[in-house]
């Protein structure tokens, strides 16, 4: 990338402030806006690294003097001072793209509509337990950027969103995974899912016949975009249906990963996760681990002692019998469909929030044979009430998570579990999904 003389970073969270880092190191006059306010933390490490910043609003001429924009993936299009940035005709990038440019890693990167931070995960856990030097980002601890200014490693595992990749423009990862598809955040797609699929391919856009790109055969719209578009790069794809010439896929409860005529083998009972979600997840990992030749013990250790992230599937307490679970990570319906298809329990079912555009159809039919309690937590339910109120025998609204945790409570018998799993973003009512999850967590604790 030809160097500019200023650049402004829109967003001052993790994502903005690691991209800022790297800017000034790299010699850039940088100018870092947020229309909220700043977190404290992240406001002192700016002061500490001499970097100009404002929040509370954009001082939009300002923006304006800058030879290229770095966006953070939460600041939509429609926003005004990107309306203003692109009417003038400034350069506007994502974190992701600008910190690709200052490092020479071997890159892993991963998307689609669920399965990524676990996957993610597994792929990292791998590498670190094979002694690589590795690095995790994207949307996990510290940004890409600030991990190529302060360490840069050998190799990156990215968990990557599609709004991070609406704005690459030569980012070229060396392996690329599409986990999935399913409708999600199409408020931010014109309401089009065709439009959030483009943005999920835009991963492999860059790739040649020197990389990898691994799918999961199972996705109908996946394979369904794969055949209207051109592939550049080598393709493996994974599959629980059938039996694959090369990718992995499951025979006899043996999960199987064949890649140039190499085969590992791994009982399926072995693997540290359960469910069908994570049998995919943990076949995209097995997968990268034989792409790059590491050891077959290493592949089948670290997948066997791999445990559940924190709001993911999260056991966090049994009570008088009932079984509480965070998985407050599922901010969509896919996610929460395989939420609730790994649950064999009765099902008393938390969930809600800001809608993205969600059909909560496809949920319909698990609803009707496990859950007998849904709890709505959100500030408008209305479309939850009008999918599920036939199919279940008891739906109510609560204002609180400390209120939904009672209700749950007062309605369980022993035997059941509660599933906090939302399907919708947490922000109409919490700060992240991690703060919804450590209310309900908290909650929990002090039933």
């Amino acid at each position: 990338m030809e160097k500019k003389k200023i650049i402004t970073v829109l967003g001052a969270g993790e994502s903005g402030v690691g991209a800022a880092i790297l800017a000034k190191k790299q010699g850039f006059d940088v100018f870092v806006s947020d229309s909220a306010w700043v977190r404290k933390k992240y406001g002192i490490t700016l002061d500490v690294e001499k970097i100009k910043w404002e929040h509370g609003a954009h001082f939009i001429p300002k923006i304006l003097e800058s030879d290229l924009i770095i966006k953070s993936p939460g600041i939509p299009d429609s926003a005004p001072v990107i309306k203003a940035i692109k009417e003038n005709n400034i350069p506007i990038i994502s974190e992701i793209e600008f910190a690709s440019e200052y490092t020479n890693a071997f890159i892993v990167a991963i998307t689609g509509s669920n399965g990524k931070t676990t996957t993610t995960s597994m792929i990292y856990s791998i590498f670190k337990e094979a002694g690589k030097n590795v690095g995790v980002a994207g949307n996990i601890g510290k940004s890409f950027a600030r991990q190529v200014a302060e360490k840069d490693f050998d190799i990156y595992v990215l968990e990557i969103s599609s709004f991070q990749l609406d704005d690459i423009v030569n980012f070229k990862p060396n392996i690329a995974i599409l986990m999935n598809l399913s409708p999600d955040h199409l408020d931010r797609y014109d309401y089009k899912y065709e439009n959030y699929i483009k943005a999920k391919f835009n991963i492999i856009k860059n790739q040649t016949e020197d990389d990898l790109f691994i799918y999961s055969h199972d996705d109908k719209d996946i394979l369904n975009h794969i055949k209207k578009i051109k592939i550049k790069a080598k393709t493996i794809s994974f599959s629980i249906k059938e039996k694959l010439m090369e990718g992995a896929y499951i025979e006899n409860e043996i999960l199987k990963i064949i890649i140039n005529k190499k085969e590992l083998d791994m009982p399926v009972y072995k693997l540290g996760l359960v469910g069908q979600h994570n049998i995919y997840n943990s076949m995209a990992a097995a997968i990268v681990g034989k792409a790059v030749d590491l050891k077959k013990t290493q592949i089948r250790e670290s997948l066997q002692n791999f445990k559940n992230l924190e709001h993911r599937m999260e056991k966090v307490l049994k009570i008088g019998g009932v079984q509480y679970i965070n998985d407050s990570k599922a901010t969509n319906v896919n996610s929460t469909w395989y939420a609730l298809e790994s649950v064999q329990a009765p099902l008393i079912w938390i969930v809600g929030g800001v809608d993205k555009g969600n059909d909560y159809a496809v949920l319909e039919t698990l609803v009707s044979e496990k859950v007998h309690t849904i709890i709505c937590l959100g500030k408008d339910n209305r479309n939850i009430h009008k999918s599920f109120a036939k199919h279940t025998d008891l739906l109510i609204n609560a204002q609180s998570m400390v209120e939904a945790v009672k209700i749950a409570n007062q309605f369980s018998d022993k035997g059941d579990t509660v599933l906090l799993s939302p399907a919708c973003a947490s922000f109409d009512m919490f700060e992240n999904y991690e703060d919804r999850g450590n209310q309900f967590k908290n909650a929990v604790k002090n039933l």
